[in-house]
């Protein structure tokens, strides 16, 4: 939890609000890798990376 505190510290202090939207893009796309790695559905998703 540390790293995020000091990722959003880092954010604040030097304006790099722009960076937001790609870490929430990289956590969702993680998140999706994991909730679908044991389904019949992940031949499907990996075909698409």
């Amino acid at each position: 939890m540390s790293v995020l505190t000091d990722l959003f510290r880092f954010m604040k202090k030097e304006k790099k609000w722009w960076l937001v939207p790609m870490i929430v893009l990289l956590v969702l796309l993680g998140i999706v890798l994991v909730a679908v790695q044991g389904s019949a559905v992940a031949p499907f998703i990996y075909t698409l990376f």
